[in-house]
């Protein structure tokens, strides 16, 4: 398959590609090397990904539609994978406008641009964020999502609706795919493990919020990865022909269109997940014990059920063992 996908320099798309261009695929890449955070780690993946001769890379903002039509007109996709886009929940409270541009404004580009070519599956990201304010839990993708705590959880939930939109007026099959705390080796410096990774090692504290009382669904990547392989083409969405949605698929009764959680199927208390961490660096981390952030939810915890149902496939490794596999990395990496 051309395969096009947006964030390859990121650490999700970094992953997915590498699987990809192992299964033997043709991958286009397209990231805007922003500096959110550190750009050489970002250049590190995409010079890795080049190693491969069925790999190649546009580096451009998703803002600058004439970049991207041209990237994504030169390549001829049969799938459309975006990932790319602002991350980070905390980042959004200092600067909003960078989420508006990119995940909402950049992602209506990229549909243009699989709407054009007519490709076969146009897979997006969004994020457990979307949940916001649901205490009901597991999260479910049938669940409302209403009540978004942040300016990132509420571009997100808008491309949400816009692939909707363009699945019903253009038949073009759309899978929502939201994602529940990825981790593992490549990480985003902006994530927690990275930080408390960081910190314990060179002594300083660690920034526990909500005093610990936290729960996370940690999803480590290679599996998030899997699971969007297993989608792209097992799971190809169709229009209902009578409307008729089977019961618990979030499947649009108007359109090929459904979104799919993405997680491990177990939250985890965040004590738990730093002492994994202490015991994969040999360390004890000092706590510097926090209130809650603003737009921060206590839990998140991912109903996988449709996500097997779909691909036969569940996110299932442990999360001591995914962290243990990220400190490995970050010691050889950092020399640490």
């Amino acid at each position: 398959m051309r395969i096009f996908i947006t964030g390859t320099a990121g650490f999700i798309g970094y992953h997915l590609a590498r699987l990809l261009l192992d299964e033997g695929h043709v991958v286009a890449g397209f990231d805007g090397m922003t500096d959110y955070y550190d750009v050489t780690l970002k250049q590190r993946r995409h010079a890795m990904l080049l190693q491969s001769p069925g790999f190649s890379a546009t580096e451009a903002m998703l803002e600058d539609q004439g970049a991207l039509d041209a990237a994504i007109d030169a390549f001829g996709p049969e799938v459309v994978v975006h990932l790319a886009g602002q991350a980070g929940v905390r980042y959004s409270l200092e600067n909003p406008r960078a989420y508006v541009d990119a995940n909402v404004t950049g992602t209506f580009n990229v549909m243009e641009g699989a709407l054009r070519h007519r490709v076969g599956h146009l897979m997006m990201a969004s994020t457990s964020s979307v949940y916001g304010a649901n205490t009901q839990m597991p999260f479910a993708e049938t669940d409302k999502a209403d009540t978004p705590m942040t300016i990132y959880a509420a571009t997100k939930k808008a491309t949400e609706a816009m692939g909707h939109a363009y699945a019903h007026l253009h038949g073009l099959p759309t899978t929502m795919f939201r994602f529940f705390t990825v981790y593992g080796p490549w990480g985003r410096p902006d994530m927690a493990l990275f930080k408390f990774v960081k910190a314990t090692l060179e002594g300083q504290p660690i920034d526990v919020y909500n005093h610990g009382d936290m729960f996370r669904d940690f999803t480590y990547v290679e599996d998030l990865v899997r699971a969007i392989r297993l989608l792209m083409t097992e799971a190809v969405p169709e229009r209902p022909e009578d409307g008729v949605v089977p019961e618990g698929d979030s499947l649009s009764p108007v359109a090929p269109y459904r979104v799919v959680n993405i997680g491990n199927s177990r939250s985890e208390r965040l004590t738990d997940f730093i002492a994994a961490i202490e015991d994969a660096l040999g360390m004890t981390a000092t706590r510097n014990m926090m209130d809650m952030q603003p737009g921060d939810v206590p839990a998140t915890w991912a109903d996988a059920g449709l996500l097997e149902r779909l691909t036969g496939y569940r996110p299932e490794t442990d999360m001591r063992e995914g962290v243990k596999r990220f400190v490995d990395w970050y010691r050889d990496y950092y020399r640490a």
